[in-house]
């Protein structure tokens, strides 16, 4: 079996009218040949579509989430078809759409896909003690910055990963209310850099008082050489949020769901390796399941926030 891979750039109006690049193609049909007709009877439409949402390069991603949806095909019987979406809310509105069958989401991204398309949480990564690991959010300044707390960004820039995003957009926005600035987007200049990396990037240029910059992606920039942390220093950090869930579409068949959460269960560690080192899973171990009541500190952020599908 092979697993199909494509970089969807998914338009918003296009979901809304069913007819985004996630929708099945001539290409789909052909490459799975007759894996898909052996699986037709177990898989949803003959294959199963992954959606990813683009927390890092979808360069990057897409040879890391081959392997583990190529391992995901072996242990289902199927084909995997990867889907790299645009952003977070194309990903909401795919599964929501029918689009999408199974999807890793980032906590916040999770709160409206469990709302908008009845996501159901399977599974997350652990780490080697099959321990479920976690991630934190932070902000981030250069070390000669006169911004020593939260208070002090008031009337500066600061670099967010894109709305919708938890630890580059929520979390922060909340850490500015907790510390007294109770109107964030008035009082302090957002710039939305579009992803975790280029919110980093947007620091070290320059071209931002402050960043932030989550866990996970300092883990990478400083394994890539493109963070020296010792010229920059942290001025805040949320507590601990448990990492991204890989949900399934809550329309199908209860059999099929039970079927794909074995199978993402018995995957080995070297199957989810790769993507693992993105998530500062390092080393991982074999995949835990998780439920709603996992993220629901984070249900609780989108509701003190008052977040709504308008947000992202």
């Amino acid at each position: 079996m092979r697993v199909i891979t494509r970089i969807a750039a998914i338009g918003l109006a296009a979901l809304a009218l069913g007819i985004a690049g996630c929708g099945d193609d001539e290409e789909s049909t052909t490459a799975a040949g007759g894996a898909q007709d052996a699986g037709s009877a177990a898989c949803p439409n003959g294959k199963v579509r992954f959606g990813i949402e683009p927390y890092e390069d979808p360069a990057k991603l897409k040879p890391a989430y081959e392997v583990l949806a190529k391992a995901l095909e072996t242990g289902l019987g199927c084909p995997v078809e990867l889907l790299i979406v645009e952003d977070y809310t194309a990903e909401v509105l795919a599964m929501e759409n029918g689009k999408l069958d199974i999807a890793q989401f980032g906590p916040l991204g999770f709160v409206f896909a469990s709302e908008r398309a009845k996501a159901e949480p399977l599974v997350s990564f652990a780490d080697a003690a099959g321990k479920l690991t976690t991630y934190k959010g932070g902000i981030w300044v250069p070390k000669d910055s006169a911004l020593k707390t939260v208070p002090d960004l008031r009337g500066k820039s600061l670099a967010l990963s894109e709305p919708g995003s938890t630890s580059g957009d929520a979390l922060p926005r909340q850490a500015m209310i907790d510390a007294g600035i109770a109107e964030p987007k008035r009082d302090v200049k957002f710039e939305y850099a579009g992803g975790h990396p280029e919110a980093l990037l947007a620091l070290t240029k320059g071209k931002v008082d402050a960043a932030e910059i989550n866990t996970q992606q300092l883990a990478t920039a400083k394994k890539e050489g493109q963070f020296d942390e010792a010229e920059y220093r942290r001025v805040w950090e949320s507590k601990p949020i448990a990492i991204d869930p890989i949900t399934i579409r809550g329309d199908l068949d209860p059999a099929f769901k039970q079927k794909a959460k074995d199978a993402l269960m018995n995957l080995r560690p070297a199957d989810v390796q790769q993507v693992g080192a993105f998530l500062d899973v390092d080393p991982p171990g074999p995949m835990v399941a998780v439920t709603k009541q996992t993220y629901q500190p984070v249900f609780d952020l989108a509701r003190k926030l008052g977040l709504t599908e308008e947000d992202v």
